[in-house]
């Protein structure tokens, strides 16, 4: 017998569909866009402390999480029965969409996202809209440092990091009050933020964390 949850059902699975691929292609351009750059350049642009710039010539972009980590963020909120959710770093919404149908098969929640880019945030609604999600969702258009600074849950029950690496650290430390024993954390591309990383594995910090897949992040909130 198969059970059918959010992401299985129409229209929820025919947005995902549609967004996997346009995220591929995505990759695919942006992939050409950078052959020309080691490692060490990438991921000290991306962790530039210019990310306005940065992220304004990277609009275009989907800047996805992979299949793997759009199910492990849906997997951690189901199993963490989560109610409270905050993103930093909407872009297209295809881990907005995974977060806010494991919110729906939960019976119901919050998800408060948020993203630099106006253009970005206005298909990620519509993309949200179309999976028959848009009562679970507010996504907030600016630097994240406002838009998160008011009008959160008390609590927060999941947390997910995927936007400027180098606001990673500054994110988590306004958020952290909000931040329940047990709570989750997850982090993309964390290894391009080696101040987040001393933050949440520190002995003392509060935090059990590891990495759980390339660049990805996973910590508990003691």
């Amino acid at each position: 017998m198969t059970t059918l949850t959010t992401l299985t059902q129409e229209p929820c699975a025919a947005v995902v569909r549609r967004l996997f691929a346009e995220a591929g292609a995505s990759e695919a351009k942006l992939e050409a866009h950078s052959r020309t750059q080691t490692e060490e350049e990438l991921g000290a642009l991306m962790n530039s402390p210019d990310y306005r710039a940065l992220y304004g010539a990277l609009k275009e972009f989907h800047l996805a999480v992979s299949m793997d980590t759009a199910s492990l963020l849906y997997m951690c909120a189901r199993a963490t029965r989560a109610r409270t959710v905050v993103e930093f770093g909407t872009s297209f919404g295809v881990s907005t969409v995974h977060l806010a149908a494991a919110l729906r098969d939960n019976g119901g929640g919050r998800l408060v996202s948020t993203e630099f880019e106006p253009a970005k945030v206005v298909q990620a609604r519509a993309n949200i809209a179309a999976a028959g999600l848009a009562d679970l969702v507010d996504i907030r258009c600016g630097d994240a440092l406002e838009t998160l600074a008011e009008a959160l849950p008390e609590s927060i029950d999941l947390l997910f990091l995927d936007g400027a690496k180098s606001l990673y650290v500054k994110v988590l430390g306004l958020l952290e009050p909000r931040l329940r024993s047990g709570s989750v954390l997850l982090a993309d591309n964390a290894d391009w933020s080696a101040e987040y990383l001393a933050r949440v594995r520190a002995p003392a910090g509060g935090y059990r964390s590891l990495a759980v897949a390339d660049g990805v992040e996973l910590s508990l909130r003691l």
